[in-house]
């Protein structure tokens, strides 16, 4: 007899999923009945959120949507964390738990890990929750989930299965696989968008993070146009180098000015949320008024008013325009020059503090090209997401651009390194931050992810400490005491250097790199 929680496994090997990220418990050992026979890697992570994290940097590194087994209770609240910054992110994440008994449902009887109405907790963060009833949902839940993920807007969604469901009989069940794609443009949309673009003298591009799968289009429509492209953070690595690349935030007056001279801006793929356009919280960030905006969601698109709204995927929107626009259409001539003095006015624009920790991540970039940085909340992930040109597209993520969640880098960058094995994987995380989630050294080294953990140690949280003296609060609770970092990682069999500033951290990264192994690099800073 093959049972619901042995079919789960088969279902999802049909749709793809070759990694998931969990940690077993009573509530869940039936949907591991089928886990050793399939194809599927199974990651143990420290702890559940560190589960959803991985789901989260596996999803983003790959494409493809990251998977999480939980338990019920404790273990579902645990990864709320997780999937709320995947919501935030618009990462596709699918989250099974386990729930107690159908009969015991909803009334308070003291059961372990009971909660007085689980799916309805996981309707407020998911896209959507779905509790399993009967063997024959299985199929059909999961596939409205996969759709979702290629066809919108993606995010969490959750299924839940009871107890007393895993163990009952799945024989016969089969995958229902659809390939659903988003909806084609509007072709009038896409004619009035070129028409638009005829006319415009000082066009500019926005790109955001439902753009970084579509660099060659976007590429080839701005050189078409003679549009800079000003990448928020989600975007970064797009036009990497580039003459027309503006890898700054638009919370920054240079961005801001370039934006007010546009006689027209096509935003591709962002949500125009403040940690990218309005950072400092000053208001000064004001919606185009000649705006052509293309996302794959209409609920976004209602949110922010467009002159021309297309509702499609970034890639395929932007190739309908160049086929619309044509050849015939010569760019605008100043493009480049615009966007020169933008990154030029921009930099300038930043503190040296900034400056100088940007150019930490840059040391980064160069000794490792083509590397996947992933960011924890920490004074150079900030910095950077102010001003930074990364050279691999979908390359450089972080938790500070939406949810905001201390703790995200370490776990993330391990998914990312199983998603990604031959790219080297590099965390960037403070000494506030990676004591969120220090344990997961131990899930790198299990999983072999040859992640390179760099924690920028300033001796607690120094960005709030800063923002305390700025308003003139007394810093309280912003000094929490780091452990040596190096010992620790040494304790579970993990190569580390210690260095004082960034001196010689290039050939410590090339060595760490050398290694295939996980590597801990403390930066201690003033």
């Amino acid at each position: 007899m093959t049972t619901v929680g042995e079919a789960l496994i088969t279902l999802l090997e049909a749709h793809d999923v070759d990694t998931v990220f969990g940690i077993p418990g009573v509530h869940t050992v039936e949907l591991y009945r089928g886990l050793a026979r399939s194809k599927i890697r199974h990651v143990t992570p420290r702890h559940e959120q560190g589960a959803g994290f991985m789901a989260d940097g596996y999803a983003r590194a790959s494409g493809k949507p990251g998977v999480a087994f939980v338990i019920t209770g404790p273990g579902l609240t645990n990864t709320i964390t997780a999937m709320g910054q995947a919501r935030a992110d618009s990462v596709p994440m699918l989250v099974i738990s386990g729930v107690n008994a159908t009969p015991t449902l909803g009334k308070g009887l003291g059961h372990l890990h009971e909660l007085p109405d689980q799916r309805g907790m996981m309707e407020k963060v998911a896209l959507f929750s779905h509790r399993v009833t009967d063997a024959d949902e299985l199929p059909g839940v999961l596939t409205r989930a996969f759709a979702l993920f290629s066809s919108s807007r993606p995010g969490p969604v959750h299924i839940e299965i009871p107890t007393d469901i895993m163990v009952k009989p799945a024989d016969g069940i089969a995958a229902l696989l659809m390939n659903v794609a988003p909806p084609e443009p509007d072709a009038a949309a896409i004619a009035e968008a070129a028409r638009l673009c005829a006319a415009a003298r000082r066009p500019l591009i926005l790109a955001g993070g439902g753009a970084k799968r579509a660099e060659a289009p976007l590429q080839r429509l701005a050189e078409r146009l003679g549009a800079p492209v000003v990448q928020t953070a989600n975007a970064r690595g797009l036009l990497h180098r580039h003459p027309l690349g503006v890898p700054a935030s638009p919370s920054l007056k240079a961005v801001r000015a370039l934006m007010a001279e546009a006689d027209l801006v096509i935003a591709a793929g962002t949500e125009f949320g403040p940690t990218d356009y309005d950072g400092y919280s000053d208001g000064g960030f004001v919606l185009p008024p000649n705006l052509i905006r293309i996302d794959i969601g209409a609920d976004q698109l209602a949110r922010r008013p467009a002159r021309i709204p297309i509702q499609a995927d970034c890639g395929v929107a932007l190739e309908a325009l160049l086929v619309e626009i044509g050849t015939d259409q010569p760019p605008s001539g100043d493009g480049q020059a615009r966007a020169a003095a933008t990154r030029q006015a921009a930099f300038a624009e930043m503190a040296p503090a900034l400056q100088a920790q940007t150019r930490a991540v840059e040391v980064i970039r160069d000794a490792l090209p083509g590397s996947i940085i992933v960011g924890d909340s920490t004074q150079p992930i900030y910095a950077a997401n102010l001003y930074y040109d990364h050279d691999r597209p979908g390359g450089w993520f972080n938790a500070a651009t939406g949810f905001g969640a201390l703790g995200y880098g370490p776990p993330a960058a391990i998914g990312a390194a199983l998603a990604v094995p031959d790219a080297p994987v590099v965390c960037l995380t403070g000494d506030g931050g990676f004591q969120f989630t220090l344990p997961e050294l131990g899930a790198a080294l299990d999983a072999a992810a040859p992640v390179i953990f760099v924690v920028w140690n300033n001796r607690g949280y120094r960005e709030i400490e800063t923002s305390m003296l700025e308003v003139g609060v007394e810093p309280i609770g912003v000094s929490p005491a780091p452990p040596d970092f190096c010992k620790l990682a040494e304790a579970y069999g993990i190569a580390a250097e210690r260095l004082a500033g960034i001196g010689h951290l290039a050939d410590v990264l090339k060595r760490a790199r050398a290694t295939g192994l996980p590597y801990v690099i403390e930066i201690t800073v003033n």
